[in-house]
């Protein structure tokens, strides 16, 4: 049925009817990205855009600053050392010493274009350490896009919802799944994406114990790192530490992204850290693809080289310039990115006040952080109902389902585009969706 919506009926219907998705539920996030962008040229109408984690904040001038220096010296005319420059690799190993309390060597941390580069390296390289395993566990929900990695190279993967399995229900559910000897790898985020839970100390206790009863290699992703803000993680060298599994086994890479924490996102440089001892470990499988047994070196030389031959020269100065500043205490990141619990404290009210509920609603028995994300769902519409419904409104988000979560009516919400001047109007939208769909 036709109704009187916020933006106009029939232009939403037709451009979703064109965009020959055949379930918007099951849309990609940049799918998503290009129907609203197509809508919003055609009504000329602006979306309260919650589909896609671009974050919203701008660069330090610290990084600016560094990345002209470098253009300044001449350093774009010249291609940059695959393992990255030295500069950067030292810092990136103090931010892991101050910031996660680990020690990793310089040569182990390599910059990477955006850390997604870096999960398609550990998928080439630790999903080939052994010949008798097949691919990545992924403890969900997750970043779709990591999956469809998998596809592109033709890995196999499986994974599993961990909202009805945490705390000590955690061994039993991975165990079930490493048991059959086929994984290869671990992945997960923490803080998660799309449910903004985090693990507890003791959850990565056992992920490591079994990660290492089973030799599969732990990908931690941390594209959140520190946006908890629950606890201060910012103190350079202080307790308490964001946290990581590296505090409990050597079967480790982190993946740590400049994108949210340090609104680096446009330049696409990421960081890779891999333990000290698997970057050393020799895996005699790896000799099928790469000229080494070694993971570190298959990893820069072999894998990293054939993607890209590494990052630009002027984002890793600008990185450097930045992880030096936060190293030294000179700039706490977190007082930027803080802005993000705020929006997300804001628009979850208005979510709840119009008729909505939390879907991802607690973290082991305490609230959640208010952060980058925050799920939500309304009484009698699945997510693909949901979803649809909300274009009609101005309002965009991806459905959970996209996200390995079995919360099938559930829809993830991104706050980073979402500045405080436009609450009245998300405020405004939501009041008659409630009006019109509410019991």
């Amino acid at each position: 049925m036709e109704k009187n919506t916020p933006i106009d009926f029939k232009t939403v219907k037709q451009k979703i009817q064109d965009s020959g998705l055949a379930d918007i539920g099951f849309a990609s996030i940049r799918e998503i990205v290009k129907l609203v962008n197509e809508i919003e040229g055609e009504t000329n109408q602006k979306f309260i855009r919650m589909e896609m984690g671009v974050p919203g904040l701008d660069l330090p001038e610290i990084a600016k600053n560094a990345e002209k220096e470098a253009l300044d010296k001449g350093f774009a005319s010249k291609y940059a050392m695959i393992e990255g420059v030295a500069v950067l690799k030292k810092e990136i190993s103090r931010f892991v010493k101050l910031f996660l309390d680990i020690d990793i060597d310089p040569k182990c941390c390599v910059p990477t274009v955006g850390s997604l580069q870096g999960s398609m390296i550990m998928f080439l390289v630790a999903n080939r350490t052994d010949a008798s395993k097949e691919g990545t566990l992924f403890i969900d929900p997750g970043f779709p896009v990591q999956k469809l990695q998998c596809n592109v190279i033709g890995q196999k993967y499986q994974s599993f919802d961990v909202f009805e399995y945490r705390g000590e229900k955690l061994r039993d559910k991975l165990e079930s799944y490493l048991k059959e000897g086929k994984v290869s790898s671990i992945l997960y985020s923490n803080p998660n994406n799309p449910s903004w839970i985090s693990f507890t100390e003791n959850e990565l206790k056992i992920i490591a114990e079994l990660a290492d009863k089973y030799n599969a290699i732990v990908i931690e992703d941390l594209a959140y790192f520190g946006m908890d803000f629950r606890k201060d993680y910012s103190q350079p060298g202080k307790a308490p530490y964001q946290p990581t599994i590296a505090k409990y086994t050597d079967n480790y890479v982190l993946l740590i992204s400049s994108s949210k924490s340090f609104s680096y996102a446009g330049q696409r440089v990421g960081m890779l850290a891999i333990s000290n001892k698997l970057f050393d470990r020799s895996y005699p499988d790896l000799k099928r693809y790469f000229v080494s047994d070694k993971f570190g070196y298959s990893t820069i030389y072999n894998a990293l080289y054939s993607l890209s031959s590494g990052v630009p020269h002027t984002p890793q100065y600008g990185l450097a310039a930045l992880l030096k500043a936060v190293n030294d205490g000179n700039y706490n990141f977190r007082d930027d990115v803080m802005e993000y619990g705020r929006r997300a404290k804001a628009m979850k009210k208005l979510f709840l006040a119009n008729g909505f509920k939390l879907v991802y609603d607690n973290d082991e028995g305490h609230d959640l952080a208010d952060g980058f994300y925050f799920t939500i769902s309304y009484p009698g519409m699945t997510g693909s109902e949901l979803l649809e419904n909300l274009l009609y409104y101005g309002i965009s988000a991806i459905a959970l389902q996209t996200t390995g979560s079995t919360r099938s009516e559930g829809l993830r919400a991104c706050v980073s585009q979402t500045s405080s001047e436009r609450y009245p109007e998300l405020e405004k939208r939501l009041i008659q969706f409630n009006a019109d769909f509410g019991k």
